[in-house]
C-alpha cells in the first residue's frame, strides 16, 4: 500500500474512532481491552496520536518522551481526540518523503512505517471503540486487513520480545482467503518467530516452504483474520485446522 492509502485510512479510521467515543460514555468498559474504560482508550489514542505527531515534525533519532495524560473533564475528551488525530494526519500528509526519524520496525522509510503504524493502530481501536459503544464494525478493505496481517506477523513477531514460542519446532499457517498473496506462515521454536509470506513473485525455495505440511492453518476472510489476530475477534469465525494448540497459544501470547 501506499503512504496516502494509508494517510486516507488513518483519516477515516480516527474519525469514527471519535465518533464511536462521543456515543459511549466515557466510563463505558471496553470489551476488547478488559482494563480499560472509553476514558482510558481515548487518552491511550490521543496521547499516541500526539508523540507520532512531535516524531514526524520534530524528527529525532530517539523516541521522545510519551506525553503525559491529560486532566480533562468528560466533554472535552473527543474534542481533544480529534484534534490531535487532525494533527497527526496534517503532519503525515505534508512530512518530505525523506523524513528520517526513530522507528521501531524495518521499513521502505520512516515516513512509511510512522503512516503504515498509525493507520493500523487507530484501526484496532477504532474496532474497540465501535464495540464498546455497541455500534456495527466498519467494514475494512482486505488489502488494508492483509497489510496489518503482515505488519503483526513479521513485523512486531519478528522482534526479540515475541512471546509466540515453542518448545518443540511448529510451523503455523495464516491464510486469507479473499486476497491475492496473503498468505504467511509462522515457523516456531525457542526463538523469535520466522515468518515467511508467500507472493507470486516469491523465489522458489520460499514457495517450496509454503507447500510444506504444517502444524496448524488459520484462514478467512482478511479483515477477520486482522481482527482475530489482533485479539478484536473470537477464533470461531475462522477456520482453524490442525494443532489447536497453536492457536491457543496465539491467544495468550500473540498480543501487541
Amino acid at each position: 500500500m501506499e503512504i496516502t492509502e494509508f494517510v486516507a485510512a488513518l483519516r477515516l479510521d480516527g474519525g469514527l474512532l471519535a465518533d464511536a467515543a462521543e456515543q459511549a460514555r466515557p466510563d463505558t468498559q471496553v470489551p476488547s481491552c478488559p482494563k480499560w474504560k472509553i476514558r482510558d482508550l481515548v487518552t491511550h489514542v490521543g496521547r499516541v496520536h500526539r508523540w507520532v505527531t512531535d516524531l514526524v515534525t520534530q524528527p529525532t533519532e530517539r523516541p521522545g518522551e510519551f506525553p503525559a495524560a491529560p486532566d480533562l473533564t468528560d466533554w472535552q475528551l473527543v474534542p481533544w481526540l480529534r484534534e490531535g488525530h487532525h494533527r497527526l494526519v496534517v503532519a503525515l500528509h505534508t512530512a518530505p518523503q525523506d523524513l528520517e526519524t526513530w522507528t521501531f520496525l524495518p521499513a521502505p522509510s520512516p515516513l512509511a512505517f510512522w503512516a503504515r503504524r498509525q493507520a493500523h493502530e487507530t484501526s484496532i481501536h477504532r474496532a474497540d471503540a465501535q464495540q464498546a459503544a455497541g455500534m456495527a464494525l466498519t467494514p475494512l478493505p482486505a488489502a488494508f486487513a492483509a497489510d496489518g496481517i503482515d505488519e503483526l506477523l513479521a513485523g512486531f513477531h519478528g522482534q526479540d520480545h515475541s512471546q509466540v514460542r515453542t518448545a518443540v519446532p511448529k510451523t503455523l499457517r495464516v491464510r486469507a482467503t479473499d486476497t491475492v498473496d496473503a498468505d504467511w506462515t509462522m515457523h516456531l521454536s525457542s526463538a523469535p518467530p520466522r515468518t515467511v509470506r508467500t507472493t507470486g513473485s516469491a523465489p522458489e525455495h520460499i514457495r517450496q516452504e509454503q507447500e510444506a505440511p504444517v502444524d496448524c492453518t488459520i484462514e478467512g476472510p482478511a479483515e477477520e483474520l486482522y481482527l482475530a489476530l489482533w485479539g478484536r475477534l473470537p477464533f470461531d469465525k475462522l477456520t482453524v485446522t490442525g494443532d489447536d494448540a497453536l492457536t491457543a497459544l496465539w491467544r495468550e501470547a500473540g498480543a501487541v
